[in-house]
């Protein structure tokens, strides 16, 4: 891990063309996951993200006709995380060359529904602080999800400190995990977002959202006062989305539903893997006991006779215990559930609120 002391991450500060870069490569493979390079710095606790880059997926090729794919990775023996390094210092030699910011602050990662806790988020992510720098940070940006609140799904994140030292162990059992305080819920540390445009982007989005009307269309002065109005309506390119009132239940709540059910039969299964583990520390714990009773018995019957005892520390020898399996992915699989429930009450409240109101309305 990085041994520069750094003032600690507060915010991530992300440029409006990064925004709509990641929107777009997100957006056209969608709905397959993607991944990118976010470049930046890192000051004063603010981390400014002022590029980024996709990664390619297999069979893409760039303009000479060199195609790369990513079946010959390299991964990083301290980490895991799985990058095409040749395209990478591709690309940072030819933004160098055009002098580009090109250091690297952390990556990017479309989902589907909320669906993106998994063990390779965590093996990469887990790559990027400890190989490249302790503040990188990952962004997650959820297509369905954005189009079905009609707000933009974009959040970062990056790994706690006590969950990287307990992923460097390799060591997840239930006492480790009681030591070190570690639960779902303090795997990530979600950062707040936010966007920054230059004077000239932010001028030119006012312009966009309130338009001059033409002279032609306006055709008498008596008429101007009650068509004003809606001729700004009309006019204006980023009018408000009033979709979002219908009353008909989005998939997007059914599809989390599905999807939290699913994580439950997975975490009722890791339940019972866990559960057949204490079964059998019982049963062997059990069996060492009887072992103990039975050499002590001999020991007491040697005594009487006048022979020498025999050892009694051989049932470490002749007894193992089974080892506790790794409690990692039920960790992983309830930091989902939770982050599913989150979304269905986000979700779900202001359905009811608008069916609630109809209710009202129809009295």
């Amino acid at each position: 891990m990085a041994s520069i002391e750094t003032e600690p991450l507060r915010t991530v500060q992300l440029d409006g063309l990064v925004v709509l870069k990641i929107i777009k490569h997100c957006r056209e493979s969608y709905p397959n996951d993607v991944t990118g390079q976010l470049l930046g710095l890192d000051d004063k606790g603010v981390l400014e993200v002022t590029n980024c880059f996709p990664f390619p997926t297999d069979g893409d090729e760039d303009a000479s006709g060199k195609s790369y794919t990513f079946q010959q990775t390299i991964t990083n023996k301290e980490g895991g995380g799985k990058m095409n390094t040749q395209y990478q210092l591709d690309m940072m030699r030819c933004l160098r060359a055009v002098n580009a910011d090109n250091n690297t602050v952390g990556w990017y990662r479309s989902a589907h529904l909320g669906n993106f806790v998994d063990l390779s988020l965590i093996e990469t992510q887990y790559s990027y602080q400890n190989s490249l720098s302790a503040q990188s940070v990952v962004l997650i940006h959820d297509v369905s999800k954005s189009a079905a609140q009609g707000n933009l799904s974009l959040r970062a994140f990056r790994l706690q400190d006590d969950f990287m030292k307990a992923y460097e162990a390799k060591k997840f059992t239930t006492e480790s995990l009681a030591q070190a305080k570690l639960s779902f819920s303090n795997i990530f540390e979600e950062l707040p977002v936010e966007i920054h445009n230059s004077h000239l982007v932010t001028l030119m989005l006012h312009n966009i959202e309130m338009p001059k009307l033409e002279a032609d269309r306006l055709r008498t002065l008596s008429t101007f006062a009650s068509s004003q109005q809606k001729e700004l309506e009309e006019a204006r390119p980023l009018a408000p989305n009033f979709d979002v009132l219908e009353l008909e239940l989005d998939p997007f709540m059914q599809k989390n539903l599905q999807y939290l059910l699913d994580c439950a039969d997975v975490q009722q299964q890791e339940q019972n893997n866990y559960q057949y583990w204490q079964r059998s520390v019982a049963r062997e714990q059990g069996r060492m006991q009887a072992w103990l009773t039975k050499r002590k018995q001999e020991n007491a019957q040697r005594a009487q006779n006048g022979q020498a005892p025999l050892p009694e520390d051989e049932v470490n020898s002749l007894f193992k215990l089974p080892p506790e399996p790794s409690r990692l992915d039920s960790m992983i699989l309830s930091a989902q559930m939770h982050n599913f429930t989150k979304q269905i009450n986000q979700f779900a409240g202001p359905s009811l609120a608008r069916l609630y109101s109809i209710q009202e309305l129809q009295k």
